[in-house]
């Protein structure tokens, strides 16, 4: 591919997530992104998506065969991912997966091997990484700012009712989302967590699917130990009415971070002189909920953002920041607490 030409990207998938890959296409359109088609398995929306998007809407397999479109984003329900990121890497597309990038180990380690069998470039949409917020208290913790990290809490006091599960009959499934809170709503705030600490190598956890008509964990605690010695509390529900923002913290030995939603409340250091970053503005009104309470609540630039990084990787022949190795972490992590609370089939402990 020239190294500065068109790349043709194709969306799989119309649903709300779909909107977020159109705006960061037609923002990157500086770096040579241009929206050729989307993807849908129904030919009778074809028409109305393809006015939607203002571009066609042509089946998954189509898309697949067209020589002519570069690289696709996987924008469809969490468990079709996998079977769709293999088959885009075995026609030699470029891959752009929505978190998380599949819903089994197993299934992420086959998406990784065929993506490098075929030598095409695997990104996965976990966008806080490359938010300049959490991109400072990751070179604050990497540089020794706040000393040996000792502690972390994540809290996710989210609200989705019942609406919202019957907008799609995937939604709070095993089959097809996978997950509740953690795995659907929590996995960026979680990737986050195992960016700043690592892998953890103990987990106990607990879980229950009440209070809504669903498959999936409603209400999910756990407490995570990492190799360095850090623990860390994780806690997440989807009952908090009306939804408050999540909340982020993590302590060291000379300070500590404390962040909600996207805001920092508080960034004190024992020691200011060993900062290697300046420390974030603190926030100075009221965090609002964003999408605690809303699953548009989001903005666009996340997702801006980890699209230039990957048009970038494509270009060079390199790794996207979060390629499938790192976007297998957060999913590990998720299981690994679905594990212990005994999810494996949809049963709780």
């Amino acid at each position: 591919m020239p190294s500065n030409g068109t790349i043709n990207f194709a969306i799989l998938g119309a649903g709300m997530i779909a909107d977020y890959y159109r705006q960061a296409i037609a923002a990157n359109e500086g770096k040579g992104a241009r929206l050729a088609a989307i993807g849908h398995y129904n030919p009778s929306r074809f028409d109305e998506i393809s006015q939607q998007f203002g571009v066609p809407c042509r089946s998954y397999a189509e898309i697949l065969n067209d020589p002519d479109i570069s690289a696709v984003c996987i924008a469809t329900p969490s468990g079709h991912h996998a079977s769709q990121a293999i088959a885009a890497a075995h026609t030699g597309k470029h891959v752009l997966v929505e978190k998380p990038m599949a819903l089994s180990l197993a299934d992420a380690d086959n998406i990784i091997a065929a993506c490098q069998k075929r030598g095409v470039r695997l990104g996965v949409a976990l966008q806080r990484r490359v938010e300049p917020l959490f991109r400072r208290v990751y070179d604050a913790i990497r540089g020794g700012d706040l000393g040996e990290i000792t502690l972390a809490s994540v809290t996710m006091p989210y609200m989705r009712g019942e609406a919202y599960y019957a907008q799609a009959d995937w939604r709070g499934t095993w089959e097809l989302d996978g997950g509740g809170v953690l795995m659907n709503q929590g996995i960026h705030i979680i990737d986050l967590l195992v960016w700043f600490l690592g892998d953890p190598v103990e987990v106990h956890s607990f879980a229950a699917t009440g209070r809504r008509t669903v498959e999936v964990e409603n209400t999910a605690a756990a407490v995570l130990r990492f190799e360095s010695g850090a623990m860390a509390s994780l806690t997440g529900t989807i009952t908090a009415a009306p939804g408050f923002p999540h909340r982020l913290e993590i302590y060291g030995t000379n300070g500590g971070i404390q962040i909600e939603g996207e805001s920092v409340l508080r960034w004190t250091l024992n020691d200011p002189s060993l900062a290697t970053v300046e420390p974030w503005p603190l926030a100075t009104e009221q965090v609002d909920a964003g999408m605690a309470g809303d699953p548009k609540g989001i903005g666009a630039g996340g997702h801006i953002a980890i699209l230039g990084d990957f048009i970038d990787a494509v270009r060079k022949g390199v790794n996207p920041a979060i390629d499938g190795k790192e976007g297998r972490r957060s999913l590990a992590a998720v299981l690994a607490v679905y594990d212990n609370a005994g999810l494996q089939r949809g049963k709780t402990k």
